[in-house]
């Protein structure tokens, strides 16, 4: 994988959303068709003899990831929301990130323990959002579970990883 082309496009905005945040940008990986293919095509190769079933994308930027790649694997797309944006009955689970409490949630049917789960956000720093997808999806009992990640962000002091020892966790790039 051409990692160097990636952290080439990787956008970089101090103080965003608050203060003392480096809020890193994939929007600009997405926008370059390059950057598109490359993270897919990696994504393809390491997924696609796992028998995943279904993929998690949490909102909002997991979500393009999630569904290409679903569309390359042939899997479903299971979408981790922010409250009261689900039509359906949901689970709920809170989490604290760097920079506040939020709450994602789940349709109530869309994981089964026949499934085989791919996890998939943007980037992984404190690891909280994560968590609370893993700890929703674990409510279904999945076969499997796997958990993807376009940066890790370990340059500031953010441990993430530490959260999911013993869990398959891939990321494509590391700032």
């Amino acid at each position: 994988m051409n990692n160097q082309l990636l952290i080439d496009n990787l956008r970089c905005i101090p103080d965003f959303p608050k203060k003392g945040i480096n809020f890193r940008d994939v929007t600009t990986l997405y926008k370059d068709g390059k950057c598109f293919k490359e993270m897919l095509d990696e994504m393809y190769e390491i997924y696609k003899d796992k028998g995943i079933t279904k993929i998690v994308g949490i909102e909002s930027r997991g979500f393009v990831m999630a569904a290409a790649l679903a569309g390359r694997l042939g899997c479903g797309v299971v979408l981790a929301r922010k409250p009261g944006k689900l039509p359906s009955t949901t689970i709920k689970e809170s989490f604290s990130k760097e920079y506040g409490v939020d709450i994602i949630e789940i349709h109530i049917d869309s994981i089964d323990e026949n499934d085989i789960v791919l996890i998939h956000d943007d980037l992984l720093a404190t690891g909280g959002t994560a968590k609370a997808a893993y700890k929703l999806v674990q409510h279904f009992h999945p076969k499997k579970i796997y958990m993807n990640f376009i940066i890790e962000i370990t340059d500031e002091g953010l441990h993430g990883r530490d959260e999911f020892e013993g869990i398959d966790l891939t990321t494509l790039i590391t700032v």
